[in-house]
């Protein structure tokens, strides 16, 4: 991997230190599947390992900073400038049922606005990084948005709500009945941060998400941005991780969207 700035190279090792115990994790998971027993609790606690690790190794090399973190929520540290956003196991439903399509993410805010980030593919060993004006990279090569402007040639991605959530699952099924007449190529991997990663590699034009957490996308938000894409919440506004939503996409596909998703929320 080519020369990495001080702080990319602290995030790095944290990130590769945790997938290798998700990864051997990973393993015991697939044996699981052939059981009467189902791997949940096993699943939780690769889940706490891995950000144990992480939280550790960046606290070991900047201590100090703040946490936000899926499993352990936030910590406030004792510089008040910097704070580590950090899902240690996004997919998770995906790693509990074996299948191959989940990550580590981390990103670092400075005064609140993203500097760094991270989305690494252990099973692929894709890794995915981008630092604010430094642009965006997947291992050794430099990130692009698709260049794509047709809607109905455009591969869309998105994430659905719980199914306890009958408002969300309203707008959402609303949102579905607007998009698929305009775009029929839409898939949901239910990876939210490699989703947006895949924004920034150009093998999604677009993907969208409501009730979501700031740990699901505050490295893929920066990422988008550094590929050359726009991310926003709904309104086209910046207040993604306080409101919960996310759209993000190419300079093409990105407005014809967010058209659609207005058009849904009035139905």
């Amino acid at each position: 991997m080519a020369a990495t700035s001080p702080i990319m190279t602290v995030m790095l090792r944290a990130v590769e230190k945790a997938a290798r115990s998700l990864l051997r994790d990973f393993n015991e998971v697939e044996k699981l599947q052939i059981s009467e027993k189902r791997p949940g609790n096993f699943v939780t606690h690769a889940d706490l390992r891995s950000e144990k690790i992480l939280k550790e190794e960046l606290e070991k090399a900047r201590p100090g900073y703040s946490f936000l973190c899926e499993e352990s929520g936030e910590e406030t540290g004792t510089d008040g400038e910097y704070r580590w956003i950090i899902d240690p196991l996004d997919g998770t439903h995906n790693f509990m049922g074996g299948i191959p399509q989940w990550n580590i993410t981390v990103a670092l805010e400075k005064d609140g606005e993203l500097v760094a980030a991270i989305v690494y593919d252990p099973i692929r060993d894709e890794l995915f990084r981008a630092e604010k004006g430094g642009g965006a990279f997947m291992n050794n090569q430099r990130l692009r948005v698709s260049g794509c402007k047709n809607l109905k040639e455009a591969a869309i991605g998105m994430g659905s709500p719980s199914f306890n959530n009958p408002k969300a699952q309203e707008l959402w099924l609303n949102q579905l009945k607007i998009i698929l007449p305009q775009a029929h190529n839409i898939r949901r991997f239910g990876c939210c941060a490699l989703d947006l990663a895949y924004v920034a590699a150009g093998r999604f034009e677009f993907f969208w998400e409501q009730n979501i957490k700031p740990w699901d996308m505050a490295a893929g938000i920066l990422l988008v941005r550094e590929a050359g894409g726009i991310a926003s919440d709904l309104s086209m506004g910046k207040n993604m991780l306080a409101k919960g939503e996310i759209m993000a996409g190419n300079q093409h596909i990105h407005p014809q969207m967010a058209k659609l998703l207005t058009q849904a929320a009035k139905l």
